[in-house]
């Protein structure tokens, strides 16, 4: 693929991004916002500082302006990175179309960057959580990534070597189990974190989670449709005009 080409599909994927975070952002508006708010007032409800000091960003900021800038920069980043992988991935993991193999990526940064690390670390709301242990578990929910994204790519690897050998099929189940099992090791050993106070409703907590859930599932699920579908037309133009020519040609 020469350089323009992976200029253009950078490009495409930074705009896919866009365009996804904007869906994410809805999602995350509408399903999340409003567990944000019942934790917070859960958390002034408890607390013993009446100080009423005076906030720096104000909740509607937050909410609005401060909710926007994150998740549309984080869907441009994404977006852009996402691209550069599926610009390598295209004709390197099976003869998957430009669609497909966009979907693929998608899929796969769903599970690796969020998924596996969720299902160790799961993202908590206001008042959920020691504040003494937060740089801590930061650190360890990035870990967390950079495993399972390090072990995604080692598992894709090890699974081109032992397809001369296996077949695609017995390999690919063999790298999958081999990600699962190290994965699950890091999940034993790893240590965790049960900060839940016996006063939040696990009600709110449960749905606080399915929404960041919801918003990374929609994230990269439209930008896997989005991305796809820009990917196909820069690289498949000839693919598109072929049954016009064709046509011209009959008559």
């Amino acid at each position: 693929m020469n350089s323009i080409s992976v200029r253009a599909l950078l490009v495409r994927g930074m705009l896919a991004g866009l365009i996804a975070g904007a869906f994410a952002l809805a999602v995350a508006y509408f399903l999340g916002e409003s567990r944000v708010d019942a934790a917070i007032a859960l958390e002034e409800a408890h607390s013993h500082d009446h100080g009423g000091g005076e906030e720096l960003v104000t909740r509607t900021m937050q909410a609005t302006g401060g909710l926007a800038t994150g998740v549309l920069v984080f869907g441009v980043a994404a977006g852009g990175i996402a691209a550069l992988v599926v610009c390598y991935a295209l004709g390197r993991i099976g003869r998957f179309g430009p669609r497909a193999t966009a979907a693929l990526i998608a899929g796969a940064a769903l599970l690796t960057v969020y998924v596996v690390p969720f299902l160790k670390y799961p993202a908590n709301p206001p008042a959920v959580g020691n504040p003494d242990t937060i740089g801590k578990r930061t650190t360890l929910f990035f870990l967390m990534v950079a495993l399972s994204v390090l072990l995604a790519v080692a598992a894709v690897i090890i699974g081109k070597r032992l397809a001369p050998r296996l077949g695609n099929w017995n390999a690919t189940t063999a790298a999958g189990a081999g990600y699962v099992v190290v994965i699950g090791l890091a999940y034993a050993f790893l240590p965790s974190f049960d900060e839940v106070g016996k006063d939040f409703p696990a009600s709110l907590l449960w749905e606080f989670r399915l929404s960041t859930l919801a918003v990374q599932t929609t994230l990269w699920t439209v930008f896997g449709l989005v991305f796809g579908y820009l990917t196909e037309r820069v690289l498949a133009p000839a693919a598109r005009t072929a049954p016009s020519r064709v046509a011209n040609s009959v008559h």
